[in-house]
């Protein structure tokens, strides 16, 4: 009984939760109850009277058979819904707005079905596209010659105003320009943050004087021209055409400040921004006064297919100006490219000091020592040709940039005039990304081949940051430029409808792999950031010039830092990056802990090298700069990672020792060393003035100033050490400074030689004593020896 109640419970509860979420449906399947019942008009009346709750309908419901049936059916169909399979999914997605094949079909059969409609699609747009460029010439058939006539009534009603707002402008820009000029010379002994203020004032300034000339129109338009206080169309449409076209101007300028050079963002010379800026604004001003004020005149007063005619007329003469100017200009672009972004000053700069830096090196490399039977080739190096995709579309920029202009103008011939004028629009608007990538990419270039340069405070506390951003921060820069070429590519064919940048970028494909590129931008960035942040901290702490002086184990144990927390970085960078990307790390964690298994098994020296160092340093065995005796070898430590210790021995000789072939480590450099001196002296010497003497001769070497720093205690005498062949050796010591045993030493060495001579005390060479032996008489037999005289030539 309690099961069943259990069970009745959980079914009105789902009944509850599946009421809310489809309340038309229970509507319906009541309504549907209600009409079959035989008691239909007294429910009506009765729900009339007083309106149900909730709970009253969902219990009608489930009571209901029908109503139930009607219910079940619907969730069942619900669930269908939400368990559609890939393949499904895959075929709506391709289908797109279109309806998708039936499902009794198979996969591969709509999937066929959908490529083929597709296929047939875009031969449709290509055939409707062939038709309208054939009838491209008919949109010139709205001019029948009245344009002229109208065009020239317009200019005498607009001519005062129109001779005045450009007066006002002209003498405004006269004065503009010597601003301008002494601005430009400001800037040129100016921080990047005073140039680029004065870049936004020039910006502010250049603009008012548009509105002031502006205002001025209009002031003269509403209180002079006809009834005061009123203004005609045309001066409206005059007006507002010249504020939005000489602004428009104002960006042109601004890009390429033909008067200011020195406040130019683009690395073009004056010459080539003057040029630049009158053929742009030539061309903004066809467009802008052609479009604002021609057409609206022609549409109004001749005929609205005489204005679409005229609007196509501009557009296409537009296209072919700027067909010209790229035709005209393609081997001055292309150089320019080639010198990447630089003007001739810049880039003969550049040059002469490249040059120089090769003929500085040049005379500082050792000549050629081969004989002269063997004549060397000349080694003078040819000027290498840059190859290669980018030296390709440099060389042909040109062809893409007319292709894309030859798309503007089939637009033009087959679009509306409206539509004509909206590719323009576009097309300003390409302009203008490719400008500002233009410009982003000289500054990226300036700064990729100047490098980065950071203030001397700066680099004398970290004088190893600007080489490490040096060395990274160009290949950033390069792959920014990539970037701002692809987004100036997207734009232009954008602008001429060939992919829909914004629906694509609202799509979850874009929405995804643009969240992810972020993504993955911002972990690099972040990981780079804490790497340079670690580095830069490890150096200025080794930096014995700042702060407080480290010391040989805080050496060691700041270089291991650095190395094992930058191979930790580089793991976890890449494990989030592969997270970003869309990679369960899971596995990759679980395989590299079997890896790691596998690799402890078949490296074992390799972990006995890990193990092994991880207690050397625990014990402070050793650091940088330490002198020590390991695996038989003895030099100092130049180099200690987790696996192997690295020494130069008193040779120059350099050692790479693992930490698994060490069995013993002697530090000769712990709080203090000892020179052993074991002096031989002749049997003869009394051993009493032998001690005197080097006691004599170590006061003599603590009078030296440069010796007495390095002794830390008087000489310890230890007496006769040995007998040996031809000496008595005698053993003394000197406590040195750590480091210093061994200098002290030699130095010792030399004042005793001096003592032991001035003394006579014989410090014996090694010989040998003839015994020819004797009989035990006491007898020996004779020994002869002969002797030759030089002299008299006898004999004794």
């Amino acid at each position: 009984m309690t099961v069943l109640r259990s069970g009745i419970a959980a079914l009105l509860i789902l009944a509850a939760l599946a009421f809310s979420a489809f309340s038309p449906t229970v509507a319906q399947a009541q309504d549907q109850a209600q009409s079959s019942g035989a008691d239909a008009s007294d429910t009506a009346s009765s729900d009339a009277s007083a309106q149900p709750s909730k709970l009253d309908l969902l219990l009608e419901v489930i009571e209901d058979d029908q109503s139930r049936d009607a219910l079940i059916a619907e969730l069942r169909a619900a669930q269908t819904e939400s368990d559609q399979s890939a393949g499904d999914q895959i075929v709506e997605t391709l289908a797109g707005d279109e309806a998708a094949p039936a499902e009794s079909l198979s996969f591969s059969r709509r999937i066929a079905l959908i490529t083929q409609e597709a296929a047939e699609g875009v031969a449709a747009q290509a055939e409707a596209g062939w038709t309208q460029l054939t009838r491209a010439p008919r949109v010139f058939e709205g001019l029948d010659g009245s344009e002229a006539g109208v065009l020239l009534e317009a200019l005498k009603e607009l001519a005062l105003i129109i001779v005045a707002t450009v007066a006002v402008f002209l003498v405004l820009r006269r004065m503009g320009k010597a601003l301008y000029a002494r601005m430009g010379a400001s800037a040129r002994e100016s921080g990047a943050l005073r140039t680029a203020m004065l870049f936004v004032a020039s910006a502010l300034i250049d603009a008012a004087i548009v509105i002031i000339a502006w205002a001025v129109g209009y002031l003269i338009a509403t209180l002079l021209l006809g009834n005061f206080g009123q203004i005609g169309i045309r001066q409206t449409l005059y007006l507002n055409a010249f504020l939005l076209v000489e602004l428009s101007k104002v960006v042109v300028r601004l890009a390429l400040s033909p008067s200011a050079r020195n406040l130019r963002p683009l690395p073009v010379s004056d010459v080539a921004a003057k040029y630049l800026a009158s053929r742009l604004n030539l061309m903004v001003g066809l467009v802008g006064y052609g479009q604002l004020l021609i057409v609206p005149i022609i549409n109004a007063n001749v005929s609205v297919s005489a204005g679409r005619a005229t609007s196509a007329l501009i557009a296409l003469i537009v296209v072919g100006l700027a067909i010209w100017l790229v035709l005209r200009n393609r081997r001055a672009v292309a150089d320019w490219l080639e010198r990447g972004g630089q003007s001739e000053a810049e880039h003969a700069q550049e040059m002469r000091l490249a040059e120089e830096a090769e003929a500085a090196e040049a005379a500082e490399a050792p000549t050629s020592a081969a004989p002269e039977e063997f004549p060397m080739a000349d080694s003078t190096p040819e000027p290498k040709k840059k190859r290669g995709a980018f030296a390709f579309l440099v060389q042909h920029w040109h062809w893409p940039a007319l292709l894309y202009l030859l798309t503007m103008l089939v637009l033009v011939l087959v679009q509306p005039g409206d539509a004509a004028f909206r590719s323009l629009l576009n097309s300003g608007q390409v302009l203008l990304v490719a400008l500002l990538g233009m410009v982003l990419s000289g500054v990226l270039t300036r700064v990729m081949v100047r490098g980065v340069q950071l203030p001397e405070t700066v680099t004398a506390r970290l004088p190893l940051l600007e080489k490490r951003l040096n060395t990274f921060v160009p290949k950033t820069l390069f792959v920014l430029r990539l970037a701002i070429f692809v987004l100036v590519v997207v734009f232009a064919l954008n602008a001429i409808s060939l992919i829909d940048l914004r629906g694509w970028l609202a799509s979850q494909i874009g929405l995804q792999l643009t969240s992810t590129l972020f993504s993955v931008a911002a972990v690099l960035l972040v990981s780079f950031a804490v790497w340079v942040a670690l580095t830069s901290w490890v150096d200025y702490r080794l930096n014995p010039e700042f702060g407080s002086v480290a010391t040989a184990r805080e050496r060691t144990l700041l270089t291991l830092l650095r190395n094992a927390a930058t191979i930790a970085l580089i793991v976890i960078t890449l494990m989030f990056v592969l997270s970003e990307v869309g990679l369960d790390i899971a596995p990759l964690l679980a395989s590299a802990g079997v890896l790691g298994l596998a690799i402890g098994f078949g490296a074992q020296k390799m972990v006995q090298d890990i193990i092994t160092g991880i207690f050397i340093q625990f014990e402070n065995a050793m650091n940088v700069g330490d002198v020590v005796t390991v695996g038989g070898t003895t030099g100092v430590v130049e180099r200690l990672t987790i696996r192997s210790v690295s020494l130069r021995d008193v040779t120059g000789a350099f050692h790479v020792i693992p930490f698994s072939s060490v069995d013993m480590v002697t530090n000769y450099v712990r709080e203090f060393g000892y020179f052993v001196c074991d002096m031989g002296v002749a049997y003869r010497e009394n051993i009493e003035e032998v001690k005197q003497a080097m006691l004599d001769g170590f006061e003599q070497l603590r009078g030296d100033p440069e010796q007495a720093k390095s002794i830390m205690g008087d000489l310890e005498w230890f007496g006769i050490n040995a007998f040996g062949d031809s000496a008595v050796v005698v053993r003394a010591r000197i406590k040195c400074v750590p480091g210093t045993q061994w200098g002290v030493g030699r130095a010792y060495n030399g004042v005793l030689k001096e003592v032991f001579d001035a003394r006579g005390i014989e410090i014996p060479f090694p010989h040998q004593t003839i015994y020819l032996g004797e009989s035990k008489q006491g007898e020996t037999q004779p020994f002869r020896v002969r002797m030759e005289d030089a002299a008299e030539g006898g004999t004794a």
